[in-house]
C-alpha cells in the first residue's frame, strides 16, 4: 500500500512550491488542484455535467470552465456552490485515490488545499504536513500574484480552515514565512523522514 503524506496550507502559503520540491526528490505528486483543472479544462470529464447544471455561460470559448464566472456565481449562491462541489468533489476524490494507488515513488504527496475541512482526505493519509505562514504573508502573496484586492483575498481565506485549525492537525509543519530558499532544506529533511516511515530506507 502506498504511504501517503497529506500536504496542505492556506491560499498563498506556498503549498505548490513545497510540493514540487518533494516531487524533485522522487515523491509521487498527486495534486487535487491540478486534477480539478484537468476535469474542468477543454474536453474535461466534468464539463458536460457543469454545462448541464449551470448553462453554457460557465464555459469559456475554448470549452474550459470560465473560473471567474463560476467563482462569482458560487460566492453569491450557496446552493450553486453545493451543486458545483457535488459535481467536482467525487470525481477529484476518485482520481486522486487512483493516482495515489498507482504511485511509482517511495511515497505519495497528496496536495489538498481543504484537507482539514475534508474528513475523507484526512482518513486517507498517514501523516499531515502543513505549509505555514502568517496571514499577512498570505494576503501579500495572493494579491501580488492574482491581482485580487485585500478584501477578496480575505473572503477566500475566511472560507478556508483557520491557520490555528491547520496547525492543530499537523504532524509536520513547514515554515514558509521567509524566503523561498528556506523551504528546500526543510523539505529535504522531511523527505528523509518520510522515506524511513515508508520503509524505503
Amino acid at each position: 500500500m502506498t504511504y501517503i503524506i497529506g500536504l496542505t496550507g492556506g491560499i498563498g502559503s506556498g503549498k505548490s512550491a513545497a510540493a514540487h520540491l518533494f516531487a524533485d526528490l522522487g515523491a509521487t505528486l498527486v495534486d487535487t488542484d491540478i486534477i480539478a483543472h484537468e476535469l474542468t479544462g477543454p474536453g474535461g470529464a466534468a464539463m458536460p455535467a457543469l454545462r448541464l447544471a449551470f448553462g453554457e455561460s460557465v464555459a469559456a470559448a475554448d470549452g474550459r470552465l470560465d473560473r471567474a464566472a463560476m467563482r462569482a456565481r458560487v460566492f453569491s449562491d450557496p446552493a450553486a456552490k453545493a451543486q458545483l462541489e457535488a459535481i467536482l468533489h467525487p470525481r477529484i476524490r476518485s482520481l486522486s485515490a487512483e493516482r495515489c494507488a498507482a504511485a511509482s515513488g517511495p511515497y505519495a504527496v497528496l496536495v489538498v488545499p481543504l484537507l482539514v475541512e475534508s474528513a475523507d482526505y484526512a482518513k486517507r493519509v498517514q501523516r499531515i504536513a502543513v505549509v505555514d505562514c502568517t496571514e499577512e504573508t498570505q494576503v501579500r502573496r495572493v494579491m501580488a500574484r492574482s491581482g485580487l484586492s485585500a478584501d477578496e483575498v480575505a473572503r477566500i481565506m475566511a472560507a478556508q480552515a483557520s491557520r490555528q485549525a491547520r496547525l492543530a492537525v499537523a504532524d509536520d509543519v513547514i515554515d514558509n514565512d521567509g524566503p523561498l530558499a528556506s523551504l528546500a532544506p526543510q523539505v529535504a529533511a522531511l523527505h528523509r523522514h518520510y522515506l524511513a516511515l515508508a520503509g524505503a530506507i
